[in-house]
């Protein structure tokens, strides 16, 4: 391990430094850089394709990197496989669940392939159940669980052994908008509670609200660090947007925004509509409002606007968030069933001292 990797493994229990995978001709990681500060949360967003999976992969020892060095938990990935999954915990886009046990035989599964004993994985599928809300379904076969009751199961198998570090590798992807939020109250309780986690994400959303601090990557490298305000920022400053009632009403309402320090007023006349940005956010807008209201020009709708991560992303890349660049990285492929196995592959390794 190089020693700048050394220095940094104390304080960011997740270091990795140009880290490179192909899948034949294309180019997954490109000089992938990242740390997690401990007791931190990572959010890595990206679009699919961008190689954020194939990072969690190679971190949780899954895949080996072409080049350059990684180490969870001060232990290298390539040189002690075996002792970095004795550390860490996964949820991957697929639950890894058995459908046909019940929520209460999953994780006492998970607790004996760890090693903890009978009577401890008892315990702590006990705990863990209550912890996720699954009391009530524990004794139901899992094929009968929602998709949000999954992956809260698989959530929880990722802590039966109480890991250092944690990796959600898109931990809400497919659920609908009720599950994602729940999942969010989870994942934010064990935020809470000091856990270290990386968390990938196609979410803009969800990175702005769990996430620490954000590094975006496009293409297989990070072009852009930062915590979401500071992301925010690089796009600019705070948008002030007005809707008018009359068409007439639109020249006062332009020459209000650039009485209030707008340089470039956007004007839609079809829908009556300006928006312009400004600083001071919330003051201009007052002064605004003022403004127009002792001209007797009656304003619909009114509102500051932050710009959103999906703008800083398509400022960045030059492309949206949902865009997938051309070729992709092979996440998606067989993703179900490398899923399942990673689960009993960690456990393994922690029992057993094996190898990848």
């Amino acid at each position: 391990m190089t020693s700048s990797t050394s220095s940094r493994s104390g304080d960011h229990p997740v270091v990795a430094e140009g880290l490179v995978k192909r899948y034949g001709g294309v180019t997954a990681l490109d000089g992938l850089d990242l740390a997690v500060p401990r007791g931190a949360v990572l959010g890595v967003l990206g679009p699919n394709g961008a190689g954020k999976t194939t990072a969690v992969r190679v971190l949780t020892t899954l895949l080996r990197p072409d080049a350059g060095r990684a180490a969870v938990a001060g232990v290298d990935v390539a040189a002690d496989p075996a002792g970095v999954r004795r550390r860490i915990g996964v949820s991957g886009q697929y639950a890894a669940v058995d459908e046909q046990l019940t929520g209460t035989e999953n994780l006492e599964m998970v607790g004996n392939l760890y090693h903890l004993g009978r009577s401890r994985s008892k315990t702590r599928a006990k705990e863990l159940l209550e912890r996720f809300s699954l009391t009530d379904a524990a004794a139901r076969p899992v094929k009968t669980y929602s998709g949000g009751m999954r992956r809260r199961l698989d959530l929880a198998g990722a802590l039966v052994a109480e890991p250092e570090v944690l990796f959600l590798d898109e931990p809400t992807t497919g659920l609908d908008p009720r599950s994602r939020l729940g999942m969010w109250d989870v994942i934010g309780e064990l935020v809470s509670g000091g856990t270290t986690l990386l968390l990938t994400t196609q979410y803009l959303e969800e990175a702005d609200r769990l996430a620490d601090s954000i590094a975006v990557v496009d293409r297989g490298r990070v072009i852009a660090e930062g915590t979401a305000d500071q992301l925010k920022a690089q796009v600019g400053g705070e948008r002030v947007e007005l809707t008018v009632a009359e068409a007439g009403d639109l020249v006062p309402a332009r020459e209000a925004l650039e009485r209030a320090g707008a340089d470039e007023v956007t004007v839609d006349e079809h829908t009556r509509s300006l928006s312009a940005p400004v600083s001071g956010g919330a003051g201009a807008l007052m002064a605004v409002l003022g403004a127009l209201r002792d001209r007797d020009v009656e304003v619909l709708d009114a509102g500051v606007r932050r710009p959103t991560l999906d703008d800083v992303f398509l400022t960045l890349t030059g492309h949206g968030a949902d865009d997938a660049p051309e070729g992709g990285e092979g996440e998606q492929e067989q993703g179900g069933r490398r899923g399942r196995r990673a689960r009993s592959g960690q456990a393994a390794g922690r029992g057993t001292g094996e190898g990848s």
